[in-house]
C-alpha cells in the first residue's frame, strides 16, 4: 500500500474500459448534498449518460439509478433526513432500484455502522466500520483485484475509508485487500465501494454499475 502524506496529490491512473451501447442514455442521479458528487457526474457523462444532481425527493422521479458519493457520512445522513430523502431512498432500495455508494455512500447503505451517531439507510446487509484505516493522513492508494471488471487491477483511492466487517448471505464481496479486508460488495442492485473510483480516470466500475442499471449483470 502506498501511504499519502498530508496534502499529497492523488495519482491518477488511466484505464478506459467502457461499453457505450450498454448505457442507452440512462438517467443517473448523484446525491448532491455534500461530498464528491461533481466528480461522479463528470465520469458518468463520459459514459454518455445523463447525470443529474439530486437534493430533493421529487428529483428522484424518472431516474434509472442513483449514486451516493463519498464525503462526510454523518453530514450527508443528517441532510438526507432534513430534506426528507430517507423514506423514498429506503423504498427505492427495497424495490430493487440500482444504487451505488462509494466511501460515505457505502456507510449510508449499510445495515449497521460502528461509531456513527446518525442512523444510516440500513438497506444493505453489511456491517462497516467508519474511518477504519485512520485519519486523513492515513489515506492510501493500492491496486485491487476485482474479477467482475477484469484486468488490469483497479487503482483504489482510500480516504478516511470504511471497510466491511460482516457481509450477509445475500451479499457478494467483490474485492478484498491483501489481508482479506472486504472493500467492495454487491447485493442485488446495490453496489458498495469503500474507495473513490471517481478520483481516478478508470471508468470500469461506473460502467459496471450502468450494466446493472440496464440489467446486463
Amino acid at each position: 500500500m502506498k501511504r499519502l502524506g498530508p496534502g499529497a496529490a492523488i495519482r491518477i491512473d488511466v484505464y478506459t474500459a467502457m461499453t457505450k451501447d450498454a448505457t442507452r442514455l440512462k438517467r443517473i442521479g448523484v446525491l448532491a448534498l455534500q461530498g464528491a458528487f461533481v466528480e461522479h457526474m463528470a465520469l458518468l457523462r463520459r459514459l454518455d449518460v445523463e447525470a443529474f444532481p439530486i437534493r430533493l425527493p421529487r428529483e428522484l422521479e424518472g431516474l434509472d439509478g442513483l449514486v451516493i458519493p463519498g464525503g462526510e457520512s454523518t453530514t450527508i445522513a443528517r441532510l438526507m433526513r432534513e430534506y426528507d430523502l430517507i423514506t423514498p431512498l429506503r423504498r427505492l432500495a427495497k424495490e430493487g432500484f440500482p444504487i451505488m455508494g462509494t466511501c460515505a455512500g457505502m456507510i449510508l447503505l449499510a445495515k449497521q455502522v460502528s461509531a456513527m451517531n446518525v442512523e444510516p439507510l440500513g438497506v444493505m446487509d453489511i456491517e462497516v466500520r467508519r474511518n477504519a484505516f485512520g485519519r486523513q493522513v492515513d489515506s492510501f492508494e493500492t491496486d485491487l483485484e476485482i474479477p467482475a471488471i477484469g484486468e488490469p487491477p483497479f487503482h483504489g483511492v482510500f480516504i478516511r475509508a470504511p471497510f466491511i466487517t460482516r457481509a450477509g448471505d445475500g451479499v457478494e464481496v467483490m474485492s478484498r485487500l491483501s489481508d482479506g479486508t472486504g472493500v467492495a460488495a454487491r447485493q442485488g442492485n446495490m453496489l458498495a465501494l469503500a474507495f473513490h473510483p471517481e478520483l481516478t480516470d478508470d471508468l470500469r466500475l461506473h460502467n459496471y454499475f450502468l450494466s446493472m442499471v440496464v440489467g446486463q449483470r
